[in-house]
């Protein structure tokens, strides 16, 4: 876990802070942060997902449906109770709901997945299995459904051409589209060749660094606040989804192994491209920074717990 923080957290706290650090010293101006979250929505973030899961096969995803049923209701599940606990009980928009649960009701595994799992359970295809079909769950499930959420049709309760016209709108995002598309390619067994890989990877590679710096610089532009809502957010994604990942993999009989990962993965801190579409949409982004800033700070410590409780009940 040392060589892990090391390696792969305190970079993410560093960015973040030259970010941070920039945007106090107004380093860069309001519409140059703009020009960076659009960027990385519309360019870097849809290759890194298109990469991301295009690496994965068709025998893969139906290898073990259990790990799949597992996953879908766990990360779906988490995503509905963030999405209704915002609206509900903090008396959030519909879209500041939606953007809330695409913050703390989704894990960063495309960023953090195998960097944290392979150092403990090994580079293997179990590995793979695991952050492959989370990957697929999180970025062509729940970026959809939230992109659609976030559309005026549909937050205003419309029906018929309204709903129609927030559907197509939200597939129009590259960061929608991308995704599924990735998905249907592997369902339907058409593999990406790996020589391709660098046409892809040359924008994708710019997505991580690019948005944990962006979100620094968000989180200057906004008064920090810590707020029983960020409080709310941070447990909901580092306490209720690994329990229920936890919970609901003992019900459905999950080996002890990927049992442990998944657990982990549901215990990562928020998607980063939750704080993208926050910042790209200008909704929810103080709440949303400082969310996944003390989430970042909070895996360190619910980290180890994690592992030690799923080694401990698997």
């Amino acid at each position: 876990m040392f060589s892990f923080f090391v390696s792969d957290l305190l970079p993410i706290i560093v960015v973040m802070l030259l970010g941070y650090a920039s945007g106090k010293r107004h380093a860069f101006s309001e519409d140059q942060a703009r020009a960076l979250n659009k960027l990385v929505l519309n360019f870097a973030l849809p290759a890194a997902l298109f990469v991301s899961i295009a690496r994965a096969n068709r025998d893969m995803i139906f290898a073990d449906t259990r790990l799949t049923i597992v996953s879908l209701i766990v990360v779906l599940g988490c995503f509905f109770f963030s999405w209704f606990g915002c609206y509900t009980f903090y008396k959030r928009t519909r879209a500041e709901a939606a953007v809330c649960a695409l913050i703390a009701g989704s894990p960063t595994i495309g960023f953090l997945g195998f960097a944290v799992l392979d150092p403990i359970y090994g580079d293997t295809v179990s590995t793979g299995l695991v952050v492959a079909i989370i990957s697929i769950i999180v970025n062509a499930i729940t970026i959809p459904i939230g992109l659609y959420l976030l559309n005026p049709s549909a937050r205003e309760g419309g029906k018929g051409v309204g709903q129609t016209n927030a559907l197509i709108s939200a597939f129009k995002e590259p960061v929608v589209w991308a995704p599924v598309l990735a998905t249907l390619l592997v369902l339907i067994g058409i593999k990406i060749p790996n020589e391709w890989d660098p046409c892809f990877n040359l924008i994708a590679q710019t997505n991580s660094g690019v948005a944990v710096f962006a979100a620094g610089l968000t989180l200057a532009a906004h008064k920090f606040e810590f707020s029983l809502e960020i409080i709310y957010n941070t447990l909901l994604k580092l306490i209720l989804m690994p329990l229920l990942m936890l919970l609901v993999g003992i019900l459905f009989h999950v080996n002890s192994e990927q049992l442990q990962m998944m657990v982990l993965a549901g215990a990562l801190p928020p998607a980063f491209s939750g704080i993208i579409i926050a910042s790209r949409f200008n909704i929810y982004t103080r709440t949303g920074t400082a969310s996944l800033a003390v989430s970042v700070l909070g895996f360190i410590i619910t980290a180890p717990m994690w592992i030690y409780i799923s080694r401990m009940v698997a």
